[in-house]
């Protein structure tokens, strides 16, 4: 099957043997596809190997046959976001977790537009944190993963001063009082639930109890290969909190 002006966004792209490429992308009509793109390491490649950066929007045509795509040719759309310090393994994640989470040529415009969404906001001056909850809640629910934010697994409204844990399979589950403080630092507050339904950016403690439930629904998905990103993220707050030496 031939591909011909196809748009797509770079997740990822890594060097194969010694003038080629193997590329990842999210395309619009046919969903995540894998690429081989040869002999791009030339000299006189340098736009073509610029429009296969990672973050970039493209055109593409290509020649599918099986699991992979043939690259015939790419051109960039637009340029791609520039970023810096946190957007940076932001952007990072956006990529990782859909190279990981979206399936081989399944078409999902919905994620496709969540994705765009994503991409741009990251350029922007707004909150990451909820640029990639919104987008976590969009991508599981383009994939068939998604749940109500505003009803608990039961049907039962969200009530915005209880704390909900968040099932994979069934969705919110109201914490009992007398659960731990660990259980509570895993679970979101009712208000940032609603918040999340209504596509509402809630405040700054309501957002930061979103992300540990959040990714605990991601991991379930995953499997017990977690996310490099989540590794690198984790490594930079314990850097962070380490004390000064003198």
């Amino acid at each position: 099957m031939r591909l011909t002006g196809e748009p797509a966004f770079v997740l990822h792209a890594r060097p194969w043997r010694e003038t080629s490429l193997l590329v990842e992308t999210l395309t619009l009509g046919h969903g995540r596809l894998g690429l081989v793109a040869r002999g791009v390491q030339g000299p006189k490649k340098h736009v073509l190997r610029a429009a296969l950066q990672p973050m970039q929007h493209i055109r593409l045509d290509a020649l599918l046959r099986g699991e992979l795509a043939r690259l015939i040719a790419a051109e960039a759309l637009d340029a791609a976001p520039r970023l810096g310090g946190e957007a940076t393994l932001a952007a990072f994640y956006l990529n990782e977790l859909t190279l990981r989470l979206a399936p081989r040529q399944d078409p999902s415009p919905d994620l496709y537009a969540a994705y765009a969404r994503t991409r741009a906001g990251l350029a922007t001056e707004g909150s990451l944190a909820w640029t990639l909850r919104r987008f976590e809640r969009d991508l599981l629910e383009a994939l068939g993963f998604g749940f109500a934010f505003d009803h608990d697994g039961d049907g039962a409204a969200i009530d915005p001063a209880a704390r909900y844990r968040l099932d994979p399979e069934h969705g919110p589950r109201r914490l009992l009082s007398d659960r731990g403080h660990a259980d509570r630092s895993r679970a979101a507050t009712g208000h940032a639930l609603l918040a999340l339904a209504n596509d509402e950016r809630p405040g700054a403690d309501d957002l930061a109890s979103l992300r540990l439930p959040l990714r605990g629904v991601l991991a379930h998905h995953l499997g017990p290969r977690g996310l490099k990103s989540w590794e690198m993220a984790g490594e930079l707050h314990r850097i962070a909190r380490a004390p000064a030496r003198s």
